[in-house]
Order: C-alpha cells, then structure tokens, then sequence
C-alpha cells in the first residue's frame, strides 16, 4: 500500500507528522510489517526525533544552521537564494527516507520519538511524502 501526504511548510523547521503515518499503517490493516517513508525533494528532509521537549527541535535547527550557513562564498549554487545550496547539503546530511517496523498493527516507535519532515528552505513550500507498508 502506497499513499502520498502533503506537507504545508511555514519555513525552516521541524514538521512532526507521526499522527498521519499512523492514520497509514492503520488502514493498510498491516499487523507487521515495514513501514517506509520517503520525502520527494531535495530541499527537506526527514528524521526521527524528540517530540515531548521543543527545545529539542530548537536545538537541533540552530546546529545545523551553524553547521551549514547561508552565504558561504563557495557555494555556487545560488539560482533560489542564499538557502538554496545549503538546504540541499543539509538534506544529505540527514535522511530522504527512514524505515520504522510494524508489529501489532502499530508503528514501533519509542515513547517520545516522532517522524518528523525537516524543512531546510525559509519560505513556505508544500511537501510530499510518500508512505510505504
């Protein structure tokens, strides 16, 4: 069972969606299994996190933020602006798709993880990501 979910980005940041993965596994009637989620851009990404704690989040974008700045003078790939080359580096710096087991007709995530879509461009955008069982 494949099915898409779209994404409504308000700029750089974390987008937890682990609710509607659920909604997934659980119409697929799947009672183990592999669930795959792959995010069809690459601009964003996905990654699996923290979801009790914001400042977690919070964190997590200033580090990558320092890690990968805008403006650096050898980035040539500039077409969309100043976040265009580095949100590309931060999508392989993270993950495009991420694996998580079925069993119990549950997706088996720990208490406080969360799927989240990481959103590495400043404006808005509208993502899709495709769902796997």
């Amino acid at each position: 069972m494949i099915r898409n979910i779209l994404i409504k980005t308000k700029g750089q940041g974390l987008y937890e969606f682990t609710d509607r993965v659920n909604a997934v596994v659980r119409d697929s009637g799947v009672e183990e299994g592999l669930c795959t989620v792959f995010v069809r851009h690459t601009s964003a990404s996905l990654t699996i996190q923290e979801n009790a704690d914001p400042t977690a989040r919070r964190d997590l974008e200033m580090w990558l933020n320092r890690l990968v700045p805008e403006n650096d003078p050898d980035c040539t790939h500039t077409l969309e602006g100043p976040d265009d080359m580095p949100s590309h580096i931060k999508a392989i710096l993270t993950s495009t798709s991420i694996g998580i087991p079925i069993d119990d007709g549950r997706l088996v995530l720990g208490t406080w993880q969360g799927i989240y879509l990481w959103e590495h461009r400043r404006s808005p955008h509208t993502r899709q990501v495709v769902v796997h069982i």
